[in-house]
């Protein structure tokens, strides 16, 4: 969309946590950073249309028509934190958001590369996204507790990592699947 740019592509318009997608992740998607990849995307269009707002929130139209049925599915990452992670950036201030945002990313990064066996990957994206920091700190001292892990093969890395993931998840009631779109009509 011509002359549609961010400088911050780590949380979204919208307030999703675009540091964490897959999608971000492997350079496929800039999130709303401007250029291919959200030619389509509504809300940014919406953002240049009212003076190119950083982030819908502090539009005073506020939830709008845009966000109607918005959080009801998932896309690449999972939606039904977006609200909690708005307030969360409001209250925390945008910079110390995005610092634990940072944390939430090198964590994942760190079970991508030695975690996962290749079917994992959506998995350890929407645990990253959906537990607490506090959580993921806890699972990955309890891997790094277990040194006998990094001799096993990565299959059964995974299994322990996505072990853990799950009973933190259980824990706090957490499902740890992405909620697709209701169909229309």
């Amino acid at each position: 969309m011509k002359g549609f740019t961010r400088t911050e592509t780590r949380f979204s318009l919208c307030g999703l946590n675009c540091a964490l997608c897959s999608m971000h992740l492997g350079g496929y998607c800039p999130g709303c950073g401007g250029g291919a990849g959200n030619q389509s995307c509504t809300i940014a269009r919406c953002s240049l249309e009212h003076g190119g707002i950083p982030f819908c929130w502090q539009c005073p139209e506020y939830p709008c028509p845009h966000y109607e049925g918005f959080d009801e599915g998932d896309s690449f990452v999972p939606h039904r934190n977006r609200q909690k992670d708005i307030t969360l950036a409001q209250g925390l201030g945008l910079e110390a958001y995005l610092a634990q945002l940072e944390e939430k990313r090198a964590i994942l990064e760190k079970l991508l590369a030695h975690y996962n066996d290749g079917r994992r990957k959506t998995f350890f994206n929407t645990a990253v996204y959906l537990l607490s920091l506090e959580d993921l700190h806890s699972v990955m001292a309890a891997l790094e507790n277990q040194p006998e892990l990094a001799e096993q093969p990565v299959k059964e890395r995974a299994l322990a990592a996505v072990g853990l993931l799950q009973e933190a998840a259980d824990h706090r009631g957490i499902r740890l699947k992405l909620n697709k779109k209701p169909k229309k009509g």
